[in-house]
């Protein structure tokens, strides 16, 4: 699995109109093929009177769908998909919401028209990189504390959870791809005396 993959910040929306038709684009980060159907049928509802709600979403699983509802096929769908693959974006969804305004566009632009109203929406969304950590735990005395914190950071971690007993037990996230080097780091402030267990692995932050 990868260390890191490109998604979308926020759910929202844009539009424009090309020729007296309007075309809404709505965009969402999901993670699953239910979250992204469910979007889609959230958006046809409440648009039940548009002539047409086309669709497409990328998972990080590998999943993809598209589909043209009713327009000419390869001119809605598809490029709506192709702008999520070219962004390099993956568990995202876009619905294309069109109103018709009487005016034919042709294939070319349809094509044109859908592709821009997803562009519209993902840099309406903007994107970010989610990276792949690592929950590890491990229990220190109190005199190792302050520099298993400083060492947590320095590699790019964070603590997430720290219970004060007798000794001092951490859970504490280290990027996947880091995750040799803090151990050879903690083994080198604790003199080999220091153990991390693995919690969890692939958490996308």
């Amino acid at each position: 699995m990868a260390d890191s993959y490109l998604t979308i910040e926020k759910e929202t929306f844009d539009e424009f109109t090309e020729k007296r038709s309007r075309f809404i684009g709505y965009i969402k980060p999901v993670s699953t093929e239910a979250d992204a159907l469910e979007f889609i049928e959230g958006i046809k509802k409440k648009h039940w009177d548009a002539k047409h709600n086309v669709y497409a979403y990328v998972l990080k699983s590998g999943a993809s769908r598209f589909s043209d509802d009713g327009e000419p096929q390869g001119t809605a769908g598809m490029p709506v998909l192709d702008v999520l693959k070219k962004s390099s974006v993956q568990d995202c969804v876009i619905v294309v919401t069109r109103y018709f305004g009487g005016i034919l566009l042709g294939g070319g632009g349809l094509v044109r028209a859908y592709s821009h109203a997803a562009s519209l929406a993902v840099n309406a969304a903007g994107i970010k990189e989610m990276k792949s950590y690592t929950l590890l735990k491990t229990t220190v005395d109190y005199t190792l504390y302050g520099k298993l914190e400083s060492t947590i950071l320095t590699n790019g971690g964070t603590v997430e959870n720290s219970d004060f007993k007798e000794s001092v037990t951490v859970d504490f996230l280290i990027p996947s791809n880091g995750v040799e080097k803090f151990l050879k780091d903690l083994s080198e402030i604790s003199l080999g005396s220091a153990k991390c267990d693995v919690l969890e692995n692939d958490i996308f932050r």
